[in-house]
This record gives C-alpha cells, structure tokens and sequence, in this order.
C-alpha cells in the first residue's frame, strides 16, 4: 500500500514538472496564448490518470494546471489574478475538462481492471471444469480396466483346473491388456503433473519436430507392433519451443486413439505443416469416424468410442491432450472427414523468449 502511494506520488510530481518545464520553453520560443499551454497540463492529467490509482491525483493536476496556467503564463506573471477579462470562464472551463478528462480515463482504466479480473476468474473456471472432468473420466476409466482385471484373474484362480488351456491363455491375455491400459493412463496423469499448476505453463527448450516425432512413434511401436503410420512433414529443419515429452505424449495418445478406436487397420496419417508463425500437426484415420453429437464435448473427459473395446474410454487421454496443448499457448481441435476422424493441434513457433537449456 505504501509502495503504491509513493509511486503514484512520483508518478504525479514527475509529469507534472515535465508539462512546467516543457510549457516554459513553448513560452520562451514567443508562443505566449495560455490556452495553448494548458495542453500540456491536460496531457500530463491524463498521463497522471492512467499511471495512478484512484480520483485524487487526477484532480490535484486538474487543479495545479489550472493554477500554474494563471500564475505563471498569464499576466501579470507570478501573480494569481482572477480579475482578467474572461478569466473566470476560461478557468472553469479548463477546470471541468480536466476533471472530465480525469474522471473517464480513470474509469476507463477501472472497467480494463474489471475486464482482466473477469477474464482471469473465467480461466479459473475452465481449469475447475477440466479438472472435474479429468476426474470424472479418470473415475471411470480406472474402475472399468481393474473390474476386469480383478474378474479375470477370480476366475483363473477358482477355476483353474476346470479350465482348458486356451481359456487359460485368454484370461492371462485379458489382465495384460488392461494392465497395460492402466499404465498408459497413468503416464497419462503423470504427464500432466509437468504442467505448472499456479501458471498452466510448461518449461520450453527448442526441439528439432522430426526427433519429437520419431520417438512418440517409436514408443508407440512398442506398444502395438502391427501399426502402421505414414508420416508427411516439410523438408525444412523445423524446431519448435516446446516441451518434448509432453507433445510426446499428446502424439502417442491421438495415433493410438486413430488405431485402437477407429476400426481400420489402415495406416494413420500424419500430417505436419509449417505456416508463418506457427505448425500444425494432423492426424487422420480411415475408420468410423466421431459421434457428431459428441464433438462440442470432444475435449471434456467424457468422450466414449463406439468400437468393439469401447469400455475404454478415451475422454481423459483427449482432455490430457487439450490441457498440455494449451499449456503451450497452441489450440487443438477434432472433426470428422470423409472417411474417418482427424485431429489436428497447432504449436507456436520461436519468440524470441528464454528456454530451458
């Protein structure tokens, strides 16, 4: 409070010095009308009014230019005379002009408050919403997967003798599976604990894009050996400022999204083009396609699949991929085209800002 006070104080003794001393010399080079000089003192109030806070010091410049105006560059100078002819219009004109200029500007600046606040609390609000969502789907998707974990494996215990070999192999088949859908979320969740709670930002370093690429794929490959991606990207060296295992991971989660849920076994498309400021990454599969009705909802952690391994909802795993794009100040949007789904996140290219080494 006090360090707001003496800076406005400053803020206000400094302007008003520098309109003094500029009205002098306007003065001196013989351009003695006062109506022109008290430009200055206007311009100063409401460079007074947009630095400082509250109606006060607008009103101490009003009153000071209007003061300064009569006893410093209306004759007899130096000396307060009310009596000239037309004075006391001219003064209280000047007078309601800048207090009238001081009272919008500082208005003006209180509704800019109240815009910033009112956007900031609307931010607070989708960042409450997502993570309602996230963990809603997480809810979800985490009892499905254990269900049947803790299924599978009853009945391979209670029933082992009565079961036949093949029956056997398809149980343990089953509890990998989902086990390995249960760890995939949790890198998932683990992913988006990288991501600055306070701020919703991550630490950037310059990454080569065909690197970031190569190892989702790589990685995803592991996975599921049968997949197939066809990747087109520019010629170009493109490096992009960005956390490389974040967009790791929103890669992996919408190629595995385009072969596990898509009902094709056609390769995926990736499709990465370089634009003025920015580069975009499409992935397009040859499937079903998305439900049109869910699309608005898409990125809200509750989108299911209409495939044959539809339990496993793949809400979070898009809500995960929306948080983290977000994050790095991209946007990222579905839709559907001919002849299945496509997914396509944009990232903003170098300004000049300071990364992680």
């Amino acid at each position: 409070m006090k360090k707001t006070l003496l800076r406005d104080l400053a803020a206000t003794f400094v302007l008003l010095s520098l309109a003094t001393v500029l009205a002098f010399l306007f003065f001196h080079f013989g351009h003695k009308n006062s109506a022109n000089i008290a430009l200055f003192y206007i311009l100063a109030l409401i460079l007074i009014s947009l630095y400082t806070d509250g109606y006060i010091y607008g009103i101490v410049a009003a009153l000071f230019g209007v003061i300064a105006v009569n006893y410093l560059f209306s004759y007899p100078y130096f000396k307060l005379n009310f009596t000239l002819d037309g004075y006391p219009v001219t003064f209280i004109g000047m007078l309601a002009i800048s207090l009238i200029t001081s009272a919008i500007t500082s208005s003006m600046k209180r509704q800019k408050h109240l815009i910033a606040e009112r956007e900031r609390k609307l931010m607070d609000a989708d960042k409450e919403k997502l993570r309602a969502n996230l963990l809603r789907a997480v809810s979800h998707d985490l009892r499905t997967p254990l269900t049947s974990i803790i299924g599978s494996s009853s009945s391979y215990l209670e029933n082992y003798s009565d079961l036949s070999e093949s029956e056997r192999t398809e149980l343990v088949s089953n509890i990998k599976e989902d086990s390995e859908w249960l760890l995939n979320m949790v890198e998932n969740l683990l992913t988006v604990t990288r991501i600055s709670g306070n701020t919703g930002k991550v630490k950037k370093s310059l990454e080569v894009v065909e690197e970031v690429v190569s190892e989702a794929i790589l990685r995803l490959q592991k996975r599921h050996p049968d997949m197939k991606v066809k990747v087109t990207m520019p010629n170009d060296f493109l490096m992009l400022p960005l956390d490389a295992t974040l967009i790791e991971q929103v890669l992996i989660n919408l190629l595995e999204n385009s072969f596990i849920h898509s009902g094709s076994r056609e390769p995926s498309d990736l499709i990465i083009t370089e634009n003025s400021d920015s580069v975009t990454f499409i992935i397009r599969d040859y499937g079903i396609g998305l439900d049109e009705k869910q699309l608005p909802f898409i990125f809200e952690g509750q989108y299911s699949s209409d495939s044959s391994d539809g339990h496993k909802g793949i809400g979070i795993g898009l809500s995960i991929c929306k948080t983290i794009v977000q994050a790095h100040d991209g946007t990222i949007t579905a839709a559907n085209h001919s002849h299945g789904a496509e997914f396509s996140f944009t990232l903003p290219k170098d300004k000049e800002e300071n990364y992680a080494a």
